[in-house]
């Protein structure tokens, strides 16, 4: 039979997969639900955040590029700031402007297709990291596990849930990707100042990392704890490389320029919050950088000083720096001490006011494994193979690998809106567990489905044995059975066999279950929109209320806007502030924000308030007009 080389094809094969797993999830996140949600109408979008950020779009499109920081059509009195990025909403705004979407449910339509467009562009994202880390059979696993992957990463990438979750993922995941790639260039050729030739790709690889951070930046702020990722990765891969003697120049190479490219960048794109809150676009974002590269290279000095000294001078210096910076800052920069432990507890810590919103609590056992499952399993087992790859020689890819997936961990194990984040580590650490296993076992699975008969080409035929076994009576005691003999080397491990099957067999059922999770969650997902009768209600409301006399598509200044006179608030329970502002086009008092609840003029205290005069004070303090109530309201 024929042996036909299907190396020559492989390109191919690994883009025909890639496209296949990419157009997967276009039809399971995007075509399916979108054949039961578009009407005439539009779309009847998911959820809550949704719905403002259609709002948003509406007024970037009448105002392309402008982007409003504060917004009058919520939070009646005072208005409201908006504390997330453009990105995401002006890719929207740009996409209905060059598809010609003008009106309310053109616009509904194309925004909706944002979201499952974005998980499909992970497909190949995760190819490629995976590839990078491990090889293309690991990226091909990696690729069709991130196409099926369920839980709040699934539904946060399907159609008609237009928020800029899915868009957090990709662009850190594209950071993450661009820094590997940056830090094996630079490990892998010898640098010299001496010669720009050593330091091209290094610096090109570096800034654009730099700018894969920045698009996350740009996106939400939160794109900061990936700096805190960088930091304590450069920390742990100093002490590696300390004390494996080996040089730390292409670290500093690469955080300088990554770090140096993300202050020009937030630099430029300016400043919208006042003080140095990292939850904000604010300069704290520059200073932290700035740290971080002055950190690098104090490491690298320090690394160097003590280059001829006991290994344990380097982490007995370090800790002695680190007790020494703290108390520093503890005692004379209060307020930069402040703004590192309030922004440890945003992302690894849990605060009263968040406890009410589902996202933001904590990670439970059950639902980790009702997510992720078998790829949990798996991700352990990819955690070990990293490991044990570097246990001579630290590959510094794999360790920051290993640091991301741990503090992706704890930030979803505070708060569950991360376990979107952590759906690309799973994906990425199973199937570098399947492949690594499969490449050492899947030579012994083929030695056992070969046919017998392929194990040696010069078997003889039954003329030639029956003639040999005559020769042989005459002077030896053999036995010929008729079967081929297999020489020990070319006898299947059973053991591999049985790794080999084994990790088929779980990833199957990792991605299997996934698939179905996800399909039923595409099937029913059109029921998650706003309940008719709300609906009808707040169509009635835009259509039979006073205008409050705000332009709902202007862009306002906080500093200089006034409401009108005759302008009016509408009260209700926050969780319903965004539809009252986007299908009314009337002002809440509250929003989902969970601005507006708590206080003495807090919705909170209206609605629990057993007093008509001191509710209808609250009414009178801030300006309400109409009050919505549902059943749900009324009896808890």
């Amino acid at each position: 039979m024929a042996h036909v080389d299907l190396s020559k094809y492989r390109p191919y094969i690994v883009i025909g997969f890639v496209v296949l797993f990419t157009l997967l999830v276009i039809w399971m996140r995007g075509f399916i639900p979108a054949a039961d949600m578009v009407t005439p109408e539009g779309v009847n979008l998911l959820g809550v955040d949704p719905w403002y950020n259609l709002r948003q779009v509406e007024q970037v499109v009448a105002n392309f590029p402008g982007y409003a920081w504060f917004d009058a059509m919520t939070l009646y009195p005072t208005g409201d700031v908006i504390y997330w990025g453009p990105l995401f909403i002006q890719i929207i705004s740009a996409l209905c402007i060059l598809a010609g979407a003008t009106t309310r449910p053109e616009i509904l339509v194309v925004a909706s297709w944002v979201p499952p467009l974005m998980g499909a562009a992970m497909v190949p994202v995760t190819y490629l990291l995976a590839r990078k880390l491990a090889d293309w059979k690991t990226g091909l696993i990696a690729a069709g596990l991130i196409a099926v992957i369920s839980g709040n990463y699934a539904y946060r990438s399907i159609f008609a849930f237009v928020d800029h979750h899915i868009a957090e993922t990709l662009f850190s995941t594209i950071f993450v990707l661009a820094y590997v790639v940056a830090l094996l260039a630079a490990r892998d050729r010898p640098l010299s100042p001496k010669s720009l030739e050593t330091l091209k790709i290094p610096v090109i690889t570096a800034a654009l990392a730099g700018i894969g951070y920045l698009l996350g930046y740009f996106n939400m702020p939160t794109m900061i704890l990936f700096a805190l990722i960088v930091a304590a990765f450069t920390l742990v891969q100093f002490l590696l490389d300390f004390f494996q003697d080996q040089s730390s120049d292409y670290l500093v190479l690469v955080n300088v320029v990554t770090f140096g490219v993300v202050i020009l960048g937030t630099v430029a794109f300016g400043f919208p919050h006042p003080g140095f809150d990292l939850s904000r676009y604010t300069i704290g974002h520059v200073i932290a950088c700035a740290a971080l590269i002055a950190g690098t290279l104090a490491l690298y000095g320090l690394s160097a000083f003590l280059k001829e000294r006991p290994k344990y001078y380097f982490p007995a210096a370090l800790a002695a720096l680190a007790a020494l910076a703290v108390a520093v800052l503890f005692v004379a920069l209060p307020e930069v001490y402040n703004l590192l432990i309030s922004s440890l507890i945003a992302f690894f810590g849990e605060q009263p006011v968040t406890t009410t919103v589902l996202e933001a609590r904590a990670w439970s056992y059950g639902a980790a494994w009702s997510t992720f499952h078998w790829g949990l399993v798996l991700a352990v087992g990819g955690v070990a193979a990293l490991i044990w790859w570097s246990r001579e020689k630290a590959n510094p890819a794999h360790i920051f690998v290993l640091i991301w997936t741990g503090i992706i961990l704890a930030s979803t194990a505070a708060h569950l809106r991360y376990e979107y984040y952590l759906a690309a580590n799973i994906a990425l650490l199973a199937a570098i567990c399947a492949g690594a296993i499969i490449n050492v076992t899947w030579k012994d699975a083929a030695r056992l489905l070969r046919p017998a008969s392929s194990g040696d080409s010069s078997d003889p035929g039954p003329g030639e044995r029956q003639e040999k076994a005559k020769k042989g009576k005459k002077g030896a005691r053999t036995r010929d059975t008729g079967k081929p003999k297999v020489p020990p080397r070319d006898r299947p491990d059973p053991l591999r066999v049985g790794a080999f099957a084994a990790v088929v067999v779980v990833t199957l059922l990792f991605g299997g279950i996934c698939f179905g999770t996800t399909l039923e969650m595409a099937k029913t997902v059109k029921y998650g929109g706003i309940d008719s009768q709300w609906m009808e209600a707040l169509e009635w409301m835009g259509a039979n209320t006073p205008d409050p006399g705000v332009d709902y598509y202007a862009i306002h200044d906080e500093e200089t806007f006034t409401y009108p006179e005759d302008s009016y608030g509408v009260m209700s329970w926050w969780d319903y502030g965004h539809w009252i502002t986007f299908v009314s086009k009337r002002i809440p008092n509250n929003n989902p924000f969970q601005h507006g609840v708590t206080g003495p003029n807090g919705s909170a205290v209206y609605l629990t308030s057993t007093s008509e005069e001191k509710a209808n004070r609250i009414l009178d303090n801030i300006g309400t007009r109409y009050v919505i109530t549902t059943h749900e309201i009324a009896t808890g």
